[in-house]
């Protein structure tokens, strides 16, 4: 069998890279080849993203792909939510706004004025979120009117990237799916929000599925970099539905974390799961490979650890996430807790001053030292992963014996145990290139070279990165559950 190479793109929060993999029917190997930072940039008080300097680097990748003998296929996935408008001639007409931007402030509540919340719900089955794309389109709408009217279409991220590449303009259903403006049953853009929140639909391209492909990399692309027309395949395009591809659960139903920057706990349905309970429950459906509903909860994840060492190091201390692990793991267990999805911890900033505040606001013991900091926010995650459980059992009538987690937190062992504690489960922790390997595979399917999804997750269960973490002391969790309970409820 020839060997198939695929090329990778993988965009986070903070940086990016391109990874060339290689499958030869029974492995696949990952190298990465170009890594490079994601920096938003602040003007006049607005965050965009530098979206021309990410497309260089996505070219830079692209030769040194092709200096590394090539490459068949290329997908990219990135975060959801945030777009790209282009204007009559296809330029864009500025750089996207990146989601943790300020503008969609009361935005939600205007939403519910034009849309009653539950109508909004019942179409959708969308978590609330103040940067869901609805919402940002309703603040240009509001704010820079004159901005929306020029625009002639809109990409979301990984479509956009796409769109450079080849020239053609298409929306991937997972990235879709993120946007709350794709009806959940159809699949399709929902006509009675777009009317009645007054938003322009004909900016809106096509929704097309998990693993079509886009295009071919278009001639200007091909001369500047010496490049045959290889396919550009639209991915799972959010980097959750690409993880979520990768994990490698042999049997359903499974309960899984995505776990990195944001904590994405949810499982894997043939269709969504939308009523009233899971209205209450405020749980997302999102588009997955292969038309599938990824049930799940966005939890705010490991962005407090990161922001948090970003501050201390603003302080000239310098941590690794090695020491402060280290730090929390000297400290007495359960001393505070947080709701890590607290509004006060979205932005960018002093995390773990805002610790201190939130302890100090809902009466508990105030940190005292970094450590302390540390393992308060740890134990607040894992606490949230057990909540989020339990409304995922509530809403589909699933027991989930086991949990999978993916992705970065995978590294972080503290984290893994915990959850296995506070969830009383066994924790599957891998693969953590998740959403690399997502990515990978769904190319992998869409040229053939492997059949099934199924067939996909059978190779993740063999990656040798896999481990696995069983309740040390489930009892001392579920004993601190109803604390944490009445401290995220005041």
């Amino acid at each position: 069998m020839k060997e198939s190479r695929i090329l990778a793109f993988d965009f986070g929060a903070s940086s990016g890279r391109a990874m060339l993999c290689r499958w030869d029917g029974e492995t696949i190997s990952m190298e990465e080849i170009h890594r490079f930072s994601n920096d938003p940039v602040e003007v006049n008080g607005a965050l965009f993203w530098d979206v021309l300097r990410l497309f260089f680097e996505i070219k830079q990748g692209l030769l040194k792909a092709k200096q590394a003998g090539g490459f068949d296929s290329i997908g990219i996935d990135t975060w959801g939510v945030d777009f790209g408008l282009l204007d009559e001639n296809g330029y864009l007409l500025e750089n996207p706004v990146h989601y943790r931007d300020a503008r969609t402030q009361g935005m939600m509540e205007e939403a519910f004025h034009l849309l009653p919340k539950e109508r909004f719900y019942e179409i959708t089955g969308t978590q609330f979120m103040e940067f869901n794309t609805v919402f940002q389109l309703l603040a240009l709408k509001k704010q820079r009117p004159g901005l929306l009217e020029r625009a002639k279409t809109l990409l979301l991220m990984p479509d956009l990237f796409a769109y450079l590449l080849t020239g053609k303009k298409v929306t991937e259903y997972s990235s879709a799916s993120t946007t709350q403006l794709m009806d959940a049953r159809t699949r399709q853009w929902s006509q009675e929000i777009l009317d009645a929140l007054g938003l322009p639909g004909e900016i809106l391209t096509p929704i097309v599925p998990s693993g079509s492909e886009v295009g071919k990399l278009s001639p200007a692309i091909c001369e500047e970099l010496g490049l045959e027309p290889v396919p550009v395949i639209a991915v799972a395009g959010h980097d959750t539905q690409s993880a979520m591809a990768a994990v490698p659960a042999l049997s359903s139903p499974f309960a899984f974390v995505s776990c990195g920057t944001w904590s994405l706990m949810g499982t894997e349905l043939p269709e969504p799961v939308i009523n009233e309970t899971s209205l209450a429950c405020d749980i997302t459906n999102e588009g997955g490979y292969h038309n599938c509903a990824s049930f799940l909860k966005n939890i705010t994840g490991l962005w407090l650890i990161q922001e948090s060492r970003r501050q201390w190091i603003r302080e000239g201390i310098q941590r690794s996430y090695y020491d402060m692990e280290m730090l929390a793991r000297a400290e007495e267990p359960f001393r505070c807790f947080i709701d890590p999805d607290d509004p006060v911890f979205t932005p960018a900033g002093n995390i773990p001053r805002r610790v201190r505040e939130y302890c100090k606001k809902t009466g508990q013991p105030v940190p005292e030292t970094d450590g302390q900091v540390v393992r308060c926010i740890y134990e607040s995650l894992a606490m949230k992963y057990a909540v989020t459980l339990d409304l995922l059992r509530i809403c589909t009538g699933e027991a989930y014996d086991a949990l999978y987690i993916v992705g970065g937190g995978t590294k972080d062992g503290m984290l893994c145990q915990m959850a296995a504690d506070s969830c009383g489960r066994e924790v599957s922790a891998g693969p953590t290139e998740a959403t690399v390997l997502g990515n990978v595979l769904v190319q992998l399917l869409a040229a053939g070279k492997i059949e099934s999804l199924e067939q996909g997750r059978q190779v993740m269960a063999k990656m040798s990165d896999l481990k696995h973490y069983h309740p040390e002391n489930a009892a001392a969790w579920a004993e601190q559950r109803k604390r944490f309970e009445e401290v995220i409820r005041k």
